[in-house]
């Protein structure tokens, strides 16, 4: 078997996971973060290691959700993967996706509908998607201050 190749490191991976799962969560993640490997590789690796080790997914899920190198769909499927495994990579995944410009609009508009909580980086991540404002309306004006005593 050729174990240069994506496909043998993945066959490796999996064939450890049964006897060796902490190698196999090592070798999962290594190949999940390759940025050398493909995307759906990748992806594939990454989808194996919430059973495995729910930290070692977070991080690579993260990884390939926060690679501007990776296509946008499985940056998004990364990031779909994250919020039973970690919460706060979760919103870190989304956030990256719903701010980069590069992304297109549908697939940024997902990302910022992934976060599960309400939360200020949510809305401002609504608010940069272009044709957004017309759904969602302007956003809200900002608190007034209390004024500044005269000294």
């Amino acid at each position: 078997m050729d174990y240069d190749s994506d496909e043998g490191r993945m066959t490796e991976a999996e064939q450890l996971a049964a006897h060796h799962p902490r190698a196999a969560a090592e070798a999962l993640r290594a190949i999940a973060c390759d940025d050398g490997v493909g995307d759906e590789v990748r992806l594939s690796a990454a989808e194996l290691l919430p059973g495995v080790d729910p930290q070692a997914a977070a991080h690579a899920c993260l990884a390939i959700a926060s690679d501007k190198d990776v296509g946008e769909e499985v940056r998004l499927s990364a990031a779909e993967l994250l919020p039973g495994v970690d919460p706060q990579a979760a919103a870190q995944a989304c956030l990256a996706i719903a701010s980069d410009k590069d992304v297109g609009e549908e697939v940024r508009l997902s990302a910022a509908e992934l976060l599960a909580a309400p939360s200020p980086q949510a809305a401002d991540a609504f608010r940069g998607i272009p044709g957004d404002r017309l759904r969602h309306g302007p956003p809200p004006p900002s608190p007034p201050r209390p004024p500044r005593p005269h000294w």
